[in-house]
């Protein structure tokens, strides 16, 4: 308990120095930020992102988008404030690396003015193991890893509502948070921690519940390592493809045509499907 105690605390001050100073790292570019518009083709496309999968997708664009005349530059993140501000700025074209509920609930809390400009992948969500490794061991006294923010912690409790280990009041769906429980199977407590920390956690809680992001950079997959995870016709799974973002008035620009076609083609569906094993999966709509 002490250190996922321990790991709270850590994630809260990584938070609060990352939204001050946006850590990050180039993957390919600088993260100089580019004129907007593009209303002629060719150029440079700047874009935030996770490094993993985002990064790693739109490594593989790099090539498809150079035929086209555009230069793609990616700058890496590790937190999930400062991708979204970089954009509002317009320091950056676009960012790539969350879901339509959690674009929705920053725009609302931070007064930002970000759209989805299309939708490229979707990640389930796992429960995996930590220090047991069955579900059926579940008991008094152990704890599960979960993340804090608001839409990834109810997908979370969704899951394990899903797998018999707690039941959530009715009605609460993709807004649930602990509060929202209302009986566990085992006297067990959820420990809430930035999203991030989660993967941390394994060596001490007895399971966690991971992005799907996360877990591979834990080289964990939801094909071989999940003890469970999201049905692909659940209510997350309707809900939480992954995006391009952009500021609003530039959904429609040139470059951001350009970049999300190039996410779409047969090319990187392939690269994805041949890549991840189950836990990164296209968007086909």
């Amino acid at each position: 308990m002490k250190k996922l105690t321990a790991l709270l605390t850590a994630g809260i001050l990584a938070a609060s120095v990352l939204s001050g100073c946006g850590a990050s790292q180039s993957a390919g570019g600088d993260g100089a930020a580019s004129s907007q518009g593009g209303a002629s083709e060719g150029g440079t496309i700047t874009v935030a992102a996770s490094s993993t999968p985002h990064a790693e997708i739109l490594e593989q664009a790099k090539p498809i988008l150079k035929e086209k005349g555009w230069d793609l530059k990616v700058t890496i993140f590790d937190d999930y404030v400062q991708p979204n501000n970089v954009v509002e700025s317009e320091e950056f074209d676009a960012n790539y690396f969350q879901h339509i509920p959690y674009l929705n609930e920053f725009n609302e809390e931070q007064g930002t003015h970000l759209v989805n400009a299309g939708g490229i992948h979707y990640e389930p969500f796992g429960i995996y193991a930590g220090t047991k490794s069955d579900l059926s061991q579940l008991a008094d006294g152990d704890e599960i890893a979960v993340p804090n923010d608001t839409t990834n912690e109810a997908r979370a409790l969704l899951l394990l509502e899903a797998n018999g280990v707690l039941t959530l009041k009715s009605g609460v769906g993709l807004t649930a948070t602990v509060n929202d429980v209302e009986s566990y199977s085992k006297q067990i407590k959820i420990v809430e921690l930035a999203a991030e920390s989660v993967k941390d956690a394994i060596p001490d809680a007895a399971f966690v519940v991971l992005n799907g992001n996360y877990a591979l950079e834990a080289g964990l997959s939801v094909g071989k390592d999940a003890l469970a995870f999201e049905a692909q016709d659940s209510e997350a799974a309707a809900t939480y493809v992954n995006v391009i973002a952009v500021k609003e008035g530039h959904e429609n620009d040139e470059k951001i045509k350009a970049l999300v076609d190039a996410l779409k083609s047969d090319t990187i569906v392939k690269y994805i499907e041949d890549t991840y094993d189950g836990a990164v999966v296209p968007y086909k709509n």
